[in-house]
């Protein structure tokens, strides 16, 4: 009896004994628990507390570079957003360069700095320098577009996919001596001839079919021009030009606006119908199976067999078929949405080349003796080419000037954007850009410049880009294109040479450096090649009055002029 009460103590104090070990266990554990999330508390607050302290002395940092640089001070903790907003851009920029200098900064918030750089020196220094964009830059054309590698910042990530572009740009078309082939030059003839049908024309819309017809076939090649779809595809990419700016200006994507949702389903549309074109030419490409081995070099002999003997209708279509086959398949990376380049070559390409064929059309339009001069050009080398079947514009001087002139008048966009991410700029004149900061050039101030383009800078003058050999300078009119200057300049004469554009340091219709557009050979000799044929088979006419030369807004999407144009047929 004993004995079984001493094992039951014995059993109980062991019993104890655990409770005891466990519940010290237990506030063990439960200590070192507080003890580590008191730990974790003050790594965390330490690493915010640095964090905060590394952004507020890069912003003194920020303020203390940006007070270097002549500007007006800020009127309230948003800066100058307000001012923005409520006025037109080129003209708040125009006022400041005249009160501050060629270099004026804005703060459109305690962060964001804006710098504007109106010397054409300091703007090629600057752009030579600075490579990148603002990390949102091209937000708005991820819903339309997807993913892509060709307008991204920093430049790193977009370097590869350029250089693959310009080399196929200029690889491949340079080798026939029309950039834009005869097919799309006539498909576009037969729709400016619909077009009168109804006893005039809108210059609007003939510009957006002629670039749209030019881009589309170089891009996709001559089953584009037969693709049945091609009108609802332009008519698609021009709704969504129109408001691809308004949805974009959206901080977070609107999704409650059923408005949103009609622009998403027209995106939607937009990429099945490039899939769409994009099979159609792979069907096309399939058809020549004997260049399925060794593209790039059978390319270059196909090329030279073509430059040699004239493209034919069927080795245009090869041609092209194999440029949209190496282009795709450099540019459309695995992270990237399928085709998604493509589109935005396109639809920047369509945008920009439209605002130049618009004014040149206009400018024809009122100068009827600038159209009788090229005319005369375009005749002179028909005549004078062996093969009848081509024009070659590199002998039409008063034509390609007439296309400088007009790219200098209404460039791509009002604002150059640049971004210097990594290292601060350090411009020659002594001014220091803090990296990060935003650069534009207001385009529409440099090219339109007294100082760089004389007295008549604001009107159309295509002489200035045309001298005779000796003169030194540019032949510049400053009152009117006709009269005493037209004796001293004939375009007929052999003597006569066309100068460089771009040796003008004031020309940035296609920006510079880096950045600068790989396409602006090809856009400058097509758009003459399809003036050229147009010329030689219609004489424009203005039908009512035209805006001599129009200032674009800032967004080039929602700005495209409008004249009623007559074209009328050339006796043959």
């Amino acid at each position: 009896m004993a004995l079984s009460s001493s094992c039951g103590s014995d059993a109980l104090l062991a019993i104890l004994s655990h409770s005891r070990s466990e519940a010290c266990n237990r506030v063990l554990l439960r200590d070192l628990a507080n003890r580590e999330f008191n730990a974790f508390l003050w790594f965390s607050l330490i690493a915010v507390t640095a964090f905060l302290l590394s952004r507020v002395v890069k912003l003194l940092c920020l303020w203390a570079k940006a007070r270097s640089i002549p500007g007006p001070p800020c009127p309230s903790f948003y800066g100058h957003c307000k001012l923005i907003s409520r006025e037109n851009f080129t003209e708040v920029l125009s006022d400041l360069h005249k009160k501050y200098g060629s270099v004026v900064k804005l703060w459109l918030g305690p962060t964001k700095l804006l710098v504007s750089i109106k010397d054409p020196t300091l703007i090629k220094e600057m752009l030579l320098k600075a490579a990148d964009k603002l990390p949102l830059t091209g937000r708005a054309f991820h819903l339309p577009f997807g993913r892509s590698s060709l307008f991204a910042s920093p430049f790193e990530k977009v370097q590869k996919g350029r250089e693959a572009l310009f080399t196929e740009l200029t690889g491949k078309f340079p080798e026939r001596e029309n950039v834009v082939c005869t097919k799309a030059v006539d498909c576009i003839l037969e729709r400016i001839q619909n077009f009168m049908a109804k006893g005039s024309a809108d210059s609007k819309m003939v510009s957006q079919h002629m670039a749209f017809t030019m881009l589309g076939a170089t891009l996709f090649g001559d089953e584009f021009l037969a693709w049945s779809k091609a009108t609802v595809y332009e008519e698609l990419f021009m709704m969504i030009a129109k408001d691809t700016c308004l949805w974009s200006s959206y901080n977070v994507t609107p999704f409650w606006k059923r408005g949103f949702w009609k622009y998403q389903s027209l995106c939607t549309k937009l990429k099945c119908l490039t899939q769409d074109i994009i099979q159609q030419c792979k069907k096309n490409y399939m058809l020549f199976g004997h260049m399925a081995h060794n593209l790039h070099g059978e390319t270059e002999i196909l090329g030279k067999e073509i430059a040699s003997d004239g493209p034919s209708c069927s080795e245009v279509v090869i041609v092209d078929a194999v440029f949209f086959q190496e282009l795709n398949g450099h540019l459309n990376a695995t992270e990237e949405e399928p085709c998604g380049n493509l589109m935005r070559i396109m639809f920047h390409g369509c945008l920009t080349t439209a605002r130049l064929d618009n004014n040149i059309l206009a400018s024809l339009g009122m100068h009827p003796q600038i159209q009788d001069k090229i005319y005369s050009e375009v005749t002179m080398a028909r005549n004078g080419s062996i093969n009848k079947d081509q024009l070659n514009v590199d002998k039409m001087l008063l034509l390609l000037a007439t296309v400088y002139e007009s790219a200098r008048l209404v460039s791509a966009g009002s604002l150059l954007q640049r971004c210097s991410l990594k290292h601060d700029l350090n411009l020659k004149s002594g001014v220091t850009i803090p990296a990060g900061a935003g650069l534009v050039v207001p385009i529409q101030l440099v090219q339109m410049d007294d100082c760089s383009w004389g007295s008549d800078a604001n009107e159309f003058n295509p002489y200035r880009f045309l001298s005779k050999p000796g003169k030194g300078s540019d032949i510049m009119l400053t009152k009117s294109i006709s009269g005493a200057a037209e004796n001293i300049v004939n375009p007929g004469q052999s003597s006569f040479s066309l100068n460089d554009p771009n040796a003008n340091t004031a020309f940035l219709p296609f920006g510079y450096g880096s950045r600068a557009c790989i396409g602006e050979k090809f856009v400058l000799n097509g758009v003459a090649t399809l003036f050229a044929s147009l010329l030689e088979h219609y004489e424009i006419k203005l039908q009512g009055a035209a805006e001599d030369n129009p200032k674009p807004n800032n967004c080039v999407f929602e700005h495209l002029s409008s004249s009623q144009m007559v074209f009328v047929k050339r006796n043959s």
